[in-house]
């Protein structure tokens, strides 16, 4: 039965229902259309028929998928924002909530006394009129709650909150000496172990959200859930970008900015690569043996952690590879609100991951919750703004990011290149 794949609107007869909902069902039925159309068309190239129309067939079908999986993964990134019992009970501190109280006050109205009259009791010297106001501890971990549901890499990175401006973490680039030893051997003393140091700065990262002075005086508006939803989208994007391809600068440093080797020949300080042997392309012949050479170049202990990243039109590429089996690689979730996998390891679709190309690392495969670090500063600041662009109210919203890899050893990227 053709289906109208190319239409946005979800089809009644696609398998989804006409008010627009997707549900994991409707992805499962797409996807086994999807593998009827792929089937045919290899079983035409195997038969030196290829047919146009199939390989269009085959595209428009992938291309559905990729959006159904889009709007399933948009209805669980987005947490509501009541709290857990444990959040609750801090919430409601009398201190919470005379917090909560003078910090809507000034959203609202530009009322500033009751938060200055905070910091003066709780002997601040951290936030003034100048640098904004730190909004109250459940907006701070509702942004940090929505941060980890839509920012690809946070979502499986480490994280660690620090109160100052860098972290610093001790790893030994040499250990001490140790060996086997009888029980009357004589022992060699020892050599003490040579500690470096990895620094990760935090860097200030902004947004900027308006309001107009109806929504302000509106008192049905949360603006606890306005000011979230206001900032996370803009935060998500700019930490997704920094966490793959940032130069360090004023921004975190993305794990592509680090040198590549040939995992062969990997030292620390370095991310180690496997080469596809074809110049911006995977191999012609046995196109998914480089993926799993990717998998094992990872040692076991991290391997069993292991996650795939890369963008949404090389996840449509590798949709289409096969075992020797005949089954397929790729796998939708196997629950709503789930991830995709390849070759039963997750996969996290990171928009800012290179296409396919000569020498793109296009592919990353690792432990990212050891292998990569994000590090937030304590406290999210706001600053109310009603002169810059009357008669909208900016509010000039700040938190301090850093990021970068923690463990050379926890990542590697599959080069498309020959060597």
């Amino acid at each position: 039965m053709d289906i109208d794949i190319l239409s946005h609107a979800p089809e009644t007869k696609a398998g989804i229902a006409g008010n627009g909902t997707v549900t994991h069902d409707d992805v499962m039925r797409l996807f086994e259309e999807f593998k009827a159309a792929n089937d045919q068309r290899l079983d035409e190239i195997a038969r030196r028929s290829a047919d146009v129309v199939t390989e269009d067939k085959v595209e428009r079908i992938n291309a559905a998928l990729t959006r159904r999986l889009d709007n399933l993964a948009l209805k669980s990134a987005r947490p509501s924002l009541g709290a857990s019992s444990a959040r609750d009970a801090k919430a409601t501190t009398p201190d919470a909530i005379e917090h909560k109280a003078a910090f809507d006050a000034y959203m609202r109205s530009g009322e500033s006394i009751g938060l200055r009259a905070l910091e003066v009791k709780a002997m601040s010297v951290g936030s003034n009129p100048d640098g904004g106001y730190v909004v109250p501890v459940e907006i701070e971990q509702t942004i940090g709650r929505r941060l980890t549901a839509i920012s690809p890499i946070r979502a499986i990175a480490g994280q660690r909150t620090i109160s100052g401006s860098v972290y610093k973490k001790p790893f030994m680039t040499a250990g001490p000496a140790t060996g086997w030893v009888g029980e009357t051997g004589a022992r060699t003393q020892t050599a003490s172990p040579t500690l470096d140091a990895l620094s990760f700065p935090a860097m200030e990262l902004y947004a900027m959200p308006a309001a107009t002075s109806t929504l302000l005086e509106d008192s049905a508006v949360n603006i606890d859930e306005w000011l979230a939803s206001e900032v996370e989208q803009a935060f998500a994007v700019q930490e997704g970008t920094a966490f793959v391809t940032g130069d360090g600068d004023n921004k975190p440093k993305g794990f592509l900015d680090y040198d590549t080797v040939a995992n062969a020949s990997w030292a620390w300080g370095k991310l180690g690569h496997v080469a596809t042997g074809t110049a911006g392309a995977f191999p012609s012949s046995d196109p998914s043996d480089v993926l799993v050479d990717l998998v094992y170049a990872l040692k076991a202990g991290y391997r069993q952690n292991g996650t795939f990243v890369m963008n949404r039109k090389t996840q449509a590429t590798v949709r289409k590879f096969k075992d020797s089996g005949g089954a397929y690689l790729w796998q939708p979730p196997a629950q709503a609100g789930g991830r995709a996998s390849l070759m039963t390891f997750p996969v996290v679709e990171a928009e800012d991951m290179p296409d396919i190309g000569a020498d793109s690392l296009s592919i990353a495969f690792g432990d990212f919750g050891r292998g990569y670090l994000v590090v937030d500063r304590a406290g999210v600041r706001v600053l109310r703004d009603p002169f810059t662009a009357k008669p909208y109210v900016l509010f000039y919203t700040t938190k301090r990011v850093g990021g970068g890899v923690q463990d050379f050893d926890a990542i590697k990227v599959l080069k498309f290149a020959e060597a």
